[in-house]
């Protein structure tokens, strides 16, 4: 048995099982519902329902209390449906939509991707979630005031840990410590989600342009494409000096083996004699100029070495891509480390 459960003003409708939560359920079928905890503990995912009936589950009195269920009023990460329901919600549209947290976090586990990537996973406590926009990021808030911004690498879907892929700078403050000190159950602060760097609605073909670790936010954005089965068609150019510097390409290519719709360009630009490289090389940009004369049906999204970014901006636009049809990230890797 599953109920149907309309969303007020926007009138989307979706499905949920009787042993859904009614935010759960929501998030699967591609309506992002506000949240911060998703465990009834901390009120922000607080809805009206308007009819129906729900069984409120296990919460924190002080998140709901019973003059807010007097009210019709419900914590929709705990709630499920006993009938069909209209609820009433504010649904997360843009990253303006989503509060910006300062949290405490612990170092998960750690594990080396490539000899300079390090990719680390941050449990929050158990009481807090961080709602996020696939391709956003996040900053480490450093002792001494500083900041150090890194991309999440999970998607949405799959945030019980914080996923970052985090490059080596020699000499670079940070990085030398993540490299050389860090270690698991070390904690943290972080700030955020920051950052308009994520996937518009759109019919048109994307393409994803990511060099070094601008792959991370792009992994998080695709992930969270396939979740919800987006139609339109994808593909990934992602750059790099080495086949080690290619870090995940085995996930890569399995998403390609697994989606119809997507396909995965490899290319790098220093291969040495012993790699035997099969695959394309040069400067991954011109790769992609070299697969299309008129970028004017496209939407690209671009993440990596400022260097990269602007010339990507610079040719695509020069062939008729939508200066609105250009979204990117720009990794500044020297600045401070």
């Amino acid at each position: 048995m599953t109920y149907q459960v309309t969303i007020q003003p926007s009138g989307h409708q979706f499905s949920v099982k009787p042993n859904e939560t009614l935010l759960g359920a929501a998030l699967n079928a591609g309506f992002s519902l506000p949240y911060g905890c998703r465990n009834g503990a901390c009120g922000a995912c607080k809805g009206k329902v308007l009819a129906g009936s729900v069984d409120y589950g296990t919460h924190q009195d002080s998140a709901l209390t019973h003059e807010d269920k007097l009210k019709g009023l419900a914590l929709f990460c705990c709630a499920k449906a006993t009938s069909d329901l209209t609820i009433e919600v504010k649904e997360v549209g843009a990253a303006k939509d989503i509060p910006i947290k300062t949290l405490p976090c612990r170092v998960e586990r750690m594990e080396k991707l490539a000899e300079d990537v390090m990719a680390i996973w941050l449990k929050l406590p158990s009481n807090e979630r961080l709602q996020f926009l696939p391709g956003q990021y996040l900053d480490f808030l450093l002792k001494d005031g500083k900041r150090r911004s890194f991309s999440l690498a999970n998607s949405p879907e799959e945030d019980s840990l914080l996923e970052l892929h985090i490059r080596h700078v020699p000499g670079g403050q940070f990085t030398d410590h993540v490299f050389g000190a860090m270690k698991a159950k070390d904690i943290m602060r972080i700030s955020g989600p920051y950052g308009s760097f994520f996937l518009r609605e759109s019919d048109k073909p994307a393409i994803f342009l990511a060099g070094g670790t601008g792959f991370a936010p792009i992994k998080s954005i695709l992930q969270h494409a396939f979740h919800h089965a987006v139609a339109r068609e994808c593909v990934l150019y992602w750059g790099a000096k080495t086949p080690p510097d290619l870090y995940l390409t085995n996930l890569a290519e399995q998403w390609q083996q697994e989606q119809n719709n997507f396909r995965f360009i490899p290319v790098l630009s220093e291969p040495r004699a012993e790699d035997a490289w099969p695959g394309r090389t040069g400067y991954v940009h011109q790769a992609v100029l070299d697969d299309h004369a008129d970028f004017s049906g496209y939407e690209v999204y671009a993440c990596g070495a400022p260097p990269m970014v602007a010339a990507a901006k610079r040719d695509f636009m020069a062939r008729g891509l939508p200066e609105d049809a250009f979204f990117s990230d720009s990794f500044d890797y020297q600045s401070g480390g």
